[in-house]
């Protein structure tokens, strides 16, 4: 899964080709529209992502949110990554900065000096190391008596790919926290997605771990759970005699009053004594770390500016494999780079929320309208002015389905743009239904919200951790698309974000030290309701 080490799956797979796509062209100059229409040879199973289509348009908006700084050289974001990888293994993760605008958050002193600790340690600590062999054994003995040199986190996957990073995100800032070593279980379908994030060592759980068949299977139930073991009084806070050897951490939106107890100061210097902890989780929960004292100071020190914690954390960890980053560039240069304006548009649909087609299209055509994000057509056939110079901007458009790009493309195929802006749209892929399970779709799946971090302008649906993903990544504060009521959009149609953070979906409500559901959403400056939903936390500046 990174970095160099063929057991991660970094090495390119057999049969992995490149291709030369397909372009097509629509462009509204004059009176009459010209077609220009250029089809490359490509290869069949790239079908899906050479599919894009470009269109007549007009005056749209930037994003004076995202301000450009100088230095796009800057591969290393500003201190954030550290040097001396083979850059070869990894092209992705100097090569990014070339393809996005640079940040204007730059990574605290604190936070570069404590990865590059961490990095130390992670090196010391990680898999096939002494440590670890110790750590291992004390596992097998199925007890421990307290920390040890190394301890350790073990991430295991649940739920989408989105959640799956968020959640990776959240484990690790937890593992630096709390000085441990963070390890991620990587199944089939998560292999040859990121590259190794630490140089010289590996975060990919070793596939010997002595417990590694039983991970996909740990649920609310499960014996070893935090909350089971209290239940049951298998561990005692207040007991300085023999522990077992792991707690399974469940933090899934299913967790039940005992699980959220993880988040209380006491349990977490109970928690401190187990040198490995299990977690699975589909919550990006680092808000809830914001509001445990013991961090507060720690947390301040990494990140001054609170909304920038997903942005630094997910610019650090995710870095596309050479697999996944050949299919981005590709795309990007044959579709995206040439455009003045860059336009992402990412769309989920939720059964507890449902909405025709049409009632969702004209949702997003209205909030772009609204928003000045694209333009009003011209009924006149032809565009406002043919002499002056006009503004190019591409829409991708990131969902299941294609029919909503073709309907957005049609719509100013049809009509010329008021203002005679020439409009791309573009989607990569249309796979019909998630399928998690298999690793060409979370492929093609982080391929396009790495693309989408490209925007410099963002529309996103409710609740998607897809949509987090990549406003995270690209430091945009996208308009979030309102959830439908009865079937029908809201008015307004969208809202812009007040935070670039992704939200946590199921916080806590007990307050540890009051002994009572409270509104935890009230209790500080830097943590507050989520725009998109509304018992959710997220952190603000």
């Amino acid at each position: 899964m990174g970095g160099g080490s063929k057991a991660a799956g970094m090495e390119k797979r057999e049969g992995s080709r490149s291709f030369s796509p397909g372009v097509v062209l629509i462009a509204c100059m004059t009176t009459l529209p010209i077609l220009v229409l250029t089809l490359g040879a490509y290869h069949s199973w790239s079908l899906d992502w050479l599919r894009g289509v470009t269109v007549v348009s007009l005056k749209g908006s930037e994003d004076e949110s995202f301000i450009s700084s100088p230095a796009p050289e800057d591969k290393l974001l500003g201190g954030l990554l550290a040097p001396g990888f083979d850059e070869g293994s990894c092209l992705s993760r100097y090569q990014s900065a070339l393809y996005r605008k640079a940040s204007p958050h730059l990574p605290s002193r604190y936070l570069q000096a404590r990865l590059r600790k961490y990095e130390a340690q992670h090196k010391k600590c990680g898999p096939g190391t002494d440590p670890y062999k110790k750590a291992i054994e004390q596992f097998k003995s199925n007890h421990s008596t307290g920390p040890m040199e190394c301890n350790y986190i073990v991430w295991t996957p649940y739920n989408g790919l989105g959640n799956r990073m968020l959640t990776i995100a959240s484990a690790f800032l937890y593992a630096l926290l709390n000085n441990r070593i963070l390890l991620i279980h990587v199944p089939k379908d998560l292999d040859d997605l990121f590259c190794e994030p630490f140089p010289e060592t590996s975060w990919v759980l070793p596939s010997d771990f002595p417990i590694i068949d039983q991970l996909s299977s740990f649920h609310i139930r499960t014996p070893q759970s935090y909350a089971n073991m209290l239940r049951n009084k298998v561990i005692n806070k207040n007991s300085n005699g023999s522990l077992p050897a792991y707690v399974y951490l469940h933090l899934n939106h299913d967790y039940s009053e005992l699980d959220k107890l993880f988040f209380c100061e006491d349990d977490q210097l109970f928690l401190k004594k187990f040198p490995w902890l299990v977690l699975k989780s589909d919550n990006y929960f680092i808000p809830a770390l914001f509001l445990v004292p013991e961090y507060e100071e720690e947390l301040r020190r990494l990140f001054p500016s609170r909304e920038t914690v997903f942005h630094h954390l997910g610019r650090y960890l995710f870095h596309p494999t050479n697999t996944v980053w050949g299919m981005i560039t590709r795309y990007y240069e044959a579709y995206l780079g040439k455009a003045e304006e860059k336009m992402g548009i990412q769309i989920r649909i939720f059964q507890f929320a449902p909405i025709s087609s049409e009632n969702l299209l004209d949702q997003i055509l209205n909030c772009s309208r609204i928003e000045n994000l694209l333009p009003e057509i011209s009924l006149k056939g032809s565009s406002s002015s043919t002499t002056k110079a006009v503004r190019s901007k591409s829409v991708l458009v990131a969902s299941l389905y294609s029919g909503y790009s073709e309907k957005i493309r049609d719509k100013y195929f049809e009509h010329a743009a008021a203002a005679g802006e020439i409009i791309s749209v573009f989607q990569p892929s249309h796979e019909e239904t998630q399928h998690t399970e298999k690793q060409t779709h979370n492929q093609k799946a982080w391929a396009e919200v790495y693309l989408l971090s490209f925007s410099d302008v963002l529309i996103t649906s409710s609740w998607s951790t897809f949509g987090y993903m990549a406003q995270g990544l690209g430091g945009l504060k996208p308009y979030i698309l309102a959830l439908p009521e009865n079937r029908n959009a809201p008015n307004p149609p969208c809202r812009r974000a007040m935070s670039m953070e992704p939200c946590f979906h199921s916080p806590p409500t007990y307050d540890c030290k009051a002994g009572k559901q409270v509104d935890k959403g009230a209790l500080g400056p830097h943590v507050r309701h989520c725009e998109d939903v509304s018992r959710g936390l997220k952190l603000f500046d």
